[in-house]
């Protein structure tokens, strides 16, 4: 019996990494973190929050948070050493601090502690790892950074329409469309061109006779932020309105990608983009799918949904070099059923679908379970991933 009970693996000890308040106790969704306190103990692993402010694995113990649902109280306390760190800070902003840059190194370099997610995703970075294997290089538009005039009238040239997007955006924030409207009556005049500039319920339209009258007022927008400049893509639509989906991609209790959910984001009446903070909608992706292509195509999309979204995930964490357990990413569907690949977020938004929300939360634990019991080093195939892009390409082609 006692060899039987020494034979137990350790119970796990999971911290949820966040960035110090002036006017609360931390930063972040405090919900997801309630959430993810009582899935740990429902899976018997100890979960508490760790401030980058009072950060130290140099000790035997750690300062961290812990959740009384009785008192609806946090209580700030000693707790054992994770064995697991999952980082939640919550805006770049916060974790390009030079002293939470110096928090996370002391997490990558650590040979004892796990930590996973170290950091946003930069888009302009996302489509240079994407591009970086033939398979998914195929489902990404037609992508560059905007620093001038030229490089936006030169993708205008080949697409009639893109979206201008900055580099370190979320959630919709600072979009632009530019349009490349037909001439009227067979004039031969320039073409016209319209910005249109999302705001958080609606878009504001303006025209130009040419790019480079159109130039400084993008520029303007811009201001001191990067931008980069993409190939839109006419989405499939339902009732009139252009949506796409949401897929939440995990690792789960083996340490493989998976797909915990897809939900699908309908564009407002008067939103340039399906983003819900900018007039966006949630809808049923199977219903929307159905209603745009028929039951047949519709089931045939969403399992090669399911897998550029896999694809997708492994060329992003083997191109960036680092441990990932979770990404949320947008992916489109145009007229044709062809899929492509417009965003991806480390640092995923709860989604509100109940059933994924579970399955997420669930991910989170048993994920971080298999990291504690696992070694360091990367198990993943390239022949199998490589394998998996050829198979995605073919698909993509046959619809």
């Amino acid at each position: 019996m006692d060899a039987q009970v020494l034979q137990q693996p350790r119970r796990t000890t999971l911290a949820i990494l966040t960035h110090q308040d002036k006017t609360r106790i931390f930063r972040g969704n405090l919900d997801n973190f309630i959430d993810l306190i009582r899935t740990g103990k429902e899976h018997h692993v100890d979960v508490y929050v760790m401030t980058t402010k009072s950060f130290n694995l140099s000790e035997k113990h750690a300062v961290g948070y812990t959740y009384n649902t009785a008192s609806k109280s946090w209580k700030k306390k000693r707790m054992p050493l994770p064995h697991v760190i999952y980082n939640r800070i919550p805006y770049r902003k916060f974790e390009l601090l030079p002293e939470v840059q110096q928090v996370i190194q002391t997490c990558l370099r650590h040979n004892q502690i796990r930590f996973f997610n170290p950091s946003f995703f930069n888009k302009w970075t996302l489509f240079e790892w994407l591009n970086q294997s033939a398979a998914t290089r195929a489902i990404i538009p037609a992508t560059q950074k905007l620093t001038s005039s030229e490089d936006l009238e030169k993708l205008l040239q080949a697409h009639s329409f893109l979206y201008l997007k900055p580099i370190r955006g979320k959630a919709g924030k600072g979009i632009m469309r530019v349009t490349k409207l037909a001439s009227k009556d067979g004039s031969e005049e320039p073409r016209p061109y319209e910005l249109s500039v999302q705001s958080k319920s609606k878009s504001l339209i303006y025209r130009y006779p040419s790019v480079s009258q159109l130039w400084p007022h993008i520029q303007q927008m811009m201001g001191n932020k990067e931008y980069i400049a993409q190939q839109g893509i006419p989405l499939a639509k339902f009732r009139q309105r252009p949506f796409d989906l949401r897929v939440l991609v995990q690792k789960n209790g083996k340490g493989l990608w998976t797909v915990a959910g897809v939900g699908a984001r309908r564009a407002g009446k008067h939103s340039i983009t399906t983003h819900v903070p900018r007039g966006g909608s949630i809808d049923n992706p199977a219903k929307l799918l159905l209603s745009a292509f028929g039951p047949l195509d519709a089931r045939r999309i969403m399992a090669r949904v399911r897998k550029t979204a896999l694809l997708a995930a492994k060329q992003i964490e083997q191109a960036c070099g680092h441990q990932l357990g979770e990404m949320s990413m947008d992916l489109g569907v145009d007229v044709n059923g062809n899929i492509w690949f417009f965003e991806a977020n480390s640092k995923p938004m709860k989604f509100d679908e109940p059933l994924i929300r579970r399955r997420s939360l669930n991910n989170l634990i048993r994920y971080s379970i298999y990291l504690s019991r696992s070694k360091r080093g990367k198990a993943r195939s390239i022949r199998r991933l490589q394998g998996d892009g050829r198979r995605v390409i073919a698909e993509n082609r046959r619809l």
